[in-house]
Formats: structure tokens, sequence, C-alpha cells
């Protein structure tokens, strides 16, 4: 067999491997079996090659994808030195990253797939006001307002997390000036009727856990998110306690009869006795109907994001039909329009939601917005203040 020169290719008992060397292992390279040596082999060595070669024009590169995971999907690319993606990738390794909410985590991914692309192999030191500017312009048409707001928002973080390892200078963000603009909150709400009817109609058609949590969301107010991490061990107890994933603030919620009468018929339909650790609420399952040829059985998995909005969406759409854009979300908001409604203080409601709604007109606004209850609550106090100035002003 004939021999090849390959930078970086050795041979070791008849076996090739591409064996790189102590700076670019540095660089996140790393040792690469090619099999029997050989020509497939050497086209093995030859791309890994050409990637260590693209890595140093400063091109951004995919290395070991196997590595890249739904927790790190960015844990397969090498960017380019003193990078802002260089800089991202360090700081998801720190301990800082991990103490984040799922749900802040989230955030960052969503912001970065809008900043990878343009800024992603670029110094951070390098972007001026007219680059982010005209960044921020594309967004705005293609994606929307409300995905704009996200992505200028973590840019800002990020900056200041490169400012920290010396990526660029902390008070040069050409983001500053740039207005963000949020898109305006959501106002629908749900009534308990309605609430009542999904809850009835994804029973009948098997949703049998989905039911379930939409009681529980309705009695506790709790994110979508959060009632879906919501174990056996805490929901078959007297009261709920547990930690909210966005904020990371303890909350305790006590359910209603007829909801708790829900929860145990669900939890007695289950093929199985949930642990007291395990999530309860989970997807209807499958069982191949009898004398069926086809199809295999699953028995019920814990809710994923997608999968619990996929099931609400279909029971949605059987009740109120195809127009219907009401969300699941929407219910924490309409739990606490209620509240206000029925002379809840702002303080009792931020403390039952885990949140800082009180201190915050924006999510406030958020989470009860203008109504007619409100407005006409609001028309009612002012007519008991004018007939207490009058008696005060009459002689």
């Amino acid at each position: 067999m004939g021999r090849v020169k390959i930078p970086y290719y050795v041979v070791i008992k008849g076996r090739g491997y591409w064996q790189p060397t102590a700076k670019m292992r540095a660089e996140g390279f790393a040792q690469v079996p090619c099999g029997p040596d050989g020509p497939e082999a050497w086209k093995v060595a030859i791309t890994w090659n050409e990637r260590w070669q693209r890595h140093r024009r400063g091109e951004r590169v995919t290395i070991h994808a196997a590595a890249a995971t739904d927790a790190d999907p960015e844990a397969a690319n090498v960017y380019p030195k003193a990078s802002l993606g260089e800089a991202f990738g360090r700081y998801r390794r720190t301990p800082e990253w991990s103490r984040k909410a799922p749900a802040t985590r989230d955030d960052w991914w969503r912001g970065w797939r809008r900043i990878r692309p343009v800024f992603g192999d670029v110094a951070p030191h390098t972007v001026g006001l007219e680059e982010i500017s005209a960044w921020r312009a594309y967004l705005q048409e293609s994606v929307g307002t409300r995905e704009t707001h996200r992505a200028l928002k973590i840019w800002r973080a990020l900056w200041k997390v490169a400012a920290a390892m010396h990526y660029c200078e902390r008070d040069a963000d050409p983001s500053l000036g740039v207005r963000n603009s949020a898109a305006p909150g959501r106002s629908a709400t749900w009534s308990d009727g309605e609430i009542a009817r999904l809850a009835k109609r994804a029973w009948r058609e098997g949703y049998r856990g989905l039911a379930a949590a939409l009681a529980v969301q309705w009695d506790t107010q709790m994110s979508p998110g959060d009632v879906r991490a919501l174990t056996a061990g805490q929901l078959l107890a007297d009261t709920i306690a547990t930690t909210r994933a966005k904020t990371g603030v303890s909350v305790r919620a006590a359910l209603s009869r007829r909801t708790r009468a829900i929860v145990d018929a669900y939890v007695a339909t289950l093929p199985f006795t949930p642990l007291p650790d395990q999530p309860l609420f989970r997807t209807r399952g499958y069982a191949p109907p009898p004398g069926s040829k086809g199809g295999r059985p699953r028995i019920p998995a814990p809710y994923t994001k997608n999968a619990m909005a996929a099931d609400f969406r279909e029971v949605r759409v059987l009740v109120f039909g195809e127009r219907e854009t009401r969300q699941m979300l929407d219910i924490r908001r309409s739990g606490a329009v209620e509240a206000i409604a029925g002379g809840a203080r702002a303080e009792q409601l931020a403390h039952a939601m885990g949140n800082t709604l009180s201190a915050s007109n924006a999510l406030f606004e958020t989470y009860v917005p203008a109504s007619v209850t409100s407005l006409q609550a609001v028309a009612e106090a002012r007519l008991k203040g004018r007939r207490k100035m009058r008696q005060k002003n009459e002689p």
C-alpha cells in the first residue's frame, strides 16, 4: 500500500489516527480514529485537516457532532479566537450558567439563535452601532417584535459577560444606541366555564393528563412549565409546595375539591403507580385496538413543552374551532384578573404567583390588563372619592 502525506495523520499498529498538536487540542480539537490505514482512513484525516485549516482562517467549524445535546446544542462548535461565540462557550462552562433557571437558559438559547449567524464568529469589540441597527431592523421585519426584543436583550446580557472576560469594554456596547421596544403584552383570558369545557373534552378524548393539568393550572395560577414539572409526591399531598422554574421563588397552592377529584381519578387511570419524584402529568400513550395488525403500544410519557402544547391545541380546536387563538399561558393571567376584580391586593397576588408583579408596572400590565371589570371598579372608586370630597367641602 502506498504512503500518503496528510498533516497530523499517523499510523499506529495498522490503524490511522488524525493526531492534533497540543495547541490544537487547547482550541477544542481531539484525536480522531480514522479506521484501518487506507483510502477511507485518509479521507477522514483530510476532512479533519480541512476543518482545522478553516478554523485557523477564523471560520466556525463543527467538531464532534455527537457532543451536541439538547442542553447544549453548541457543544459541537468551535469558534474563532476572541469571538463572541468563544465567549459564550466559555460562559456556558462556568457554574454561573448552570445556576440559571431552565426557562432563563432557554431564553438565552432563543436569543443566541438570532445572534449567532451574524455576530457569532466576530470579535464583539469590532461591532458598531450601524451593524446592530441593521441587524435589529432585519429581525423586526423577519421574525417580529417579540423575538427581536428577546434577541437584543440577550445580546446586552452576553455583552456584559464578554466584557467580564475581557473580550470588550462593558460601557462600549453599541446596542445602547438602539431602542429595544417590547411587543404589546397579551391580554387574552379564559373563564372558569371555558376551562371546565376544555378539561371535560380532553378527558373524553383520552387526554386525561392534560385534563388534570388544566384543572391544577386554573386553581394554582402556575405557568404551564411549572405545572408540567409537578411530581406525584407534590400533587398527592394536602397542598402543593414547589419552586418556580423561571424565578426560583418558592410558592404554595391548594387545590379545590373538584380539582383534587380530577387528579385522583387521573392517577387511578394510569397503568402504573407513579413514584413520588416522577412528573405526574403524562401523555395519553397508545394501545393498539384489539385485532389490529399494526402499531406499537406506548405507555404514557411525561409531558414535554411541545407535546402538551400540541395536545392542548387539538382539544381547543375540538371545543372552540380553528379560529380560537388563546393559549395555556393565558390561564395564569385569567386567575390574576379574577383575583384583582375580587379585591385581592397586588402584593397578595405577587406572593401567590411567585413573581414581582406588585413592584413591576410591566409585569402588572402583563397579568392584569385593563378590563371592563377593572375599569368599572376604578369608576366606582372615583364616585366614592368624589362624594367624600364634596362632603368635606360642604359648609
